[in-house]
């Protein structure tokens, strides 16, 4: 595995209903790919998901830790760090 951990992969693979009407990878090699092609990022915290949402110029003013930790993009791993992931 490249710049995703398993556990990430996984994380995204049983979750990515969340984001997505169909799902876009069946498996640990697909999804990695899947990820990279959109360039999605792990973030080591809530604060540098909100961080990392106002600088692509997403209005999270207001928006509560859990309410960021909620948004459809975002993917709370099981190692406390998030998986962004741009759909």
């Amino acid at each position: 595995m490249g710049e995703y951990s398993e556990e990430c992969l996984k994380t995204f693979l049983k979750n990515q209903d969340k984001l997505f009407d169909e799902p876009v990878a069946q498996n640990l090699e697909e999804a990695e790919a899947f990820l990279e092609d959109c360039m999605a990022v792990v973030v080591e915290s809530i604060s540098e998901v909100r961080e990392f949402f106002e600088e692509e110029g997403v209005d999270v003013d207001g928006m509560t830790p859990d309410e960021l930790e909620e948004a459809s993009e975002v993917f709370p791993l099981p190692d406390g760090k998030y998986l962004i992931v741009e759909g």
